[in-house]
């Protein structure tokens, strides 16, 4: 009966031609910085969840722990502020358990691609139905400016005083390597319009989505950034039939473009090795890739009656009876 009702309600909210404004999406004041890329990324969010007509009770965003990760804080819909690097497990959990939602992770360079990489390489591989924000601006903020595996070789921080001495990880070319990788792309948080449109293709796409956005530090790197801002030929717009057609009064001011099939993997692993000028747009989409809740998912519904029967059972095998007494079956 409870399910019947749950059904029927659904129904009902779907007759209605319910329409949300972005102030249905907007939680508590940003903290970040002035100028912190961070606040670009979340007004994208909240206007892909107005456009797109998400119910914010049918909506879960999920974080890890850093500057980015404060991310569900600023929504007005479900979220989780896990804790460091779990962030892309705990909306694995959350897809499988509730696979009708619709699901975001805020994941940072330092949450994803160090305490959290071998989540991130498996995320890629599982390919469930998730919409991944890497939020990059190349240092831990949150911690001070500590050096990141996305941090630039010689820049100084708190941790490498005379200059990191390593090359920086490139989180594109590595999501490209992973084994049923189907959608990559890459924004910059400077340019709202495509980011915008990057982040609308990846929530259309069937499978886990993963942009990687360049995003300024004011605080910790304030001129890290300055010479993709400053000179438009820096960076090199990808556009394709089947990928991002950009405006004309865009296309004036990045004259750098490029067509590019996103359905072409060797083509895009060559482009995302790029450090100059910098690709934005989608480098990857392939549809056709299996999603891992679609591969599980139970024929069954998830009935109260089914719940308590199953947690039921796991109890029953750690109950401690009385000697002699007769043990309950499971």
């Amino acid at each position: 009966m409870a399910m019947n009702i749950m059904s029927t309600t659904g129904c009902l909210l779907e007759m209605c031609d319910e329409r949300f404004e972005l102030e249905d999406y907007q939680g508590g004041v940003p903290r970040w910085c002035t100028g912190c890329g961070d606040n670009a990324i979340l007004a994208a969010a909240q206007r892909l969840c107005r456009d797109e007509g998400l119910r914010p009770e049918k909506t879960v965003f999920v974080s890890g722990i850093g500057c980015s990760s404060r991310f569900p804080h600023y929504m007005k819909t479900y979220g989780f502020h896990g804790i460091h690097g779990r962030a892309l497990p705990v909306a694995e959990g959350v897809k499988m358990a509730r696979p009708e939602l619709t699901v975001f992770v805020n994941t940072g360079d330092g949450d994803c691609c160090s305490i959290g990489a071998a989540h991130w390489i498996h995320a890629v591989r599982y390919n469930m139905n998730l919409t991944v924000f890497l939020h990059d601006n190349k240092i831990y903020g949150l911690t001070k400016k500590q050096a990141s595996p996305t941090t630039p070789i010689g820049t100084k921080s708190n941790t490498t005083p005379r200059g990191s001495y390593l090359e920086a990880l490139n989180p594109l070319t590595v999501t490209l390597g992973v084994q049923n990788v189907s959608f990559v792309a890459q924004a910059v948080d400077w340019i709202p319009e495509v980011l915008f449109d990057i982040v609308k293709a990846a929530y259309r796409h069937k499978g886990l989505s993963f942009i990687r956005i360049v995003q300024r530090c004011p605080e910790w790197l304030p001129d890290m950034f300055e010479p993709w801002m400053r000179d438009p030929d820096k960076v090199q717009l990808l556009h394709h039939d089947d990928g991002l057609q950009f405006s004309a009064s865009l296309s004036r001011l990045y004259k750098n473009q490029l067509r590019h099939d996103p359905s072409d993997l060797n083509r895009a692993r060559e482009i995302a090795s790029s450090l100059e000028p910098i690709p934005v747009g989608i480098l990857y989409r392939n549809p056709d890739v299996p999603c891992y809740e679609d591969l599980l998912r139970s024929d069954k519904l998830r009935t109260p009656e089914l719940t308590r029967a199953v947690l039921d059972a796991e109890f029953d095998k750690y109950t401690i009876r009385p000697q002699g007494s007769e043990k309950m079956q499971a």
